[in-house]
């Protein structure tokens, strides 16, 4: 790969717009645990929005993973994690289950935030639809009068948008151990959600492997209607 300038400064962007949506989801986990009665991962400095803690706990996932999908494929992937005590979820799976909900509900939160601003953008005329979308790359284009440091928060915005967007949806599969399948506890009394929890407790890489290939087949279709939405009248596909 050829290192320029160009793909060090986006890079940047990226990492800066991935350590805000991990630091948010992992943090909300943290913040739903503790009303809930875990103050497990607020006493380890985890229910913060400073991202330092969420390096610390997990270097290869918030640091390496993230700075080599970036260089070998274009755009970041990841992940951090946030302490809780298990004993508390096997006697509280529904407050468990809300736990979990909360990582891609602050996901979800911080892509409505992107759509709200790329939408007030292009109402007064410094943002627009491009022609073609790239994938999670740019998703909303500046004006060509609108130069420099509107064009620099139109791709800090695209990625904020299709990062979340991306961490949203993947994480609500409800495939263990993604938050998704821990959330389906929440469907079922106390005492099945303990079992279910029990039985998912050992999927562990498997699980991963299988909700990214499902994955894979999903997104793209969710993501075309995504940006439809976000543009109507575009017509993307």
């Amino acid at each position: 790969m050829n290192i320029t300038p160009e793909l060090l400064a986006l890079g940047l962007v990226w990492y800066v717009v991935f350590l805000l949506a991990v630091t948010c989801h992992e943090g909300a986990h943290g913040w739903a645990a503790k009303l809930g009665g875990d103050p497990t991962a607020f006493h380890a400095g985890q229910v913060t929005l400073s991202p330092l803690p969420h390096i610390l706990r997990e270097p290869f996932g918030t640091v390496v993973v993230p700075l080599a999908s970036y260089f070998f494929g274009g755009w970041m992937i990841g992940w951090a994690s946030a302490p809780y005590d298990p004993l508390w979820a096997e006697r509280h799976p529904r407050r468990a289950a809300w736990m979990a909900l909360a990582g891609p509900a602050a996901n979800l939160t911080l892509m409505l935030l992107a759509t709200v601003a790329i939408r007030v953008g292009v109402s007064v005329g410094v943002f627009s639809a491009p022609p073609r979308p790239s994938l999670m790359q740019v998703v909303v284009a500046s004006e060509p009068a609108a130069a420099g440091t509107l064009a620099a928060v139109a791709i800090l915005l695209s990625i904020l948008f299709s990062l979340n967007l991306l961490l949203f949806l993947f994480n609500l599969l409800p495939v263990p151990p993604l938050d998704g399948a821990t959330a389906l506890t929440l469907l079922m009394s106390e005492e099945r959600g303990r079992r279910f929890r029990e039985f998912t407790q050992s999927f562990g890489i498997l699980g991963l492997i299988v909700a990214w290939l499902v994955f894979g087949r999903l997104f793209g279709p969710l993501y075309w209607l995504a940006l439809n939405l976000l543009h109507p009248g575009a017509g993307y596909r």
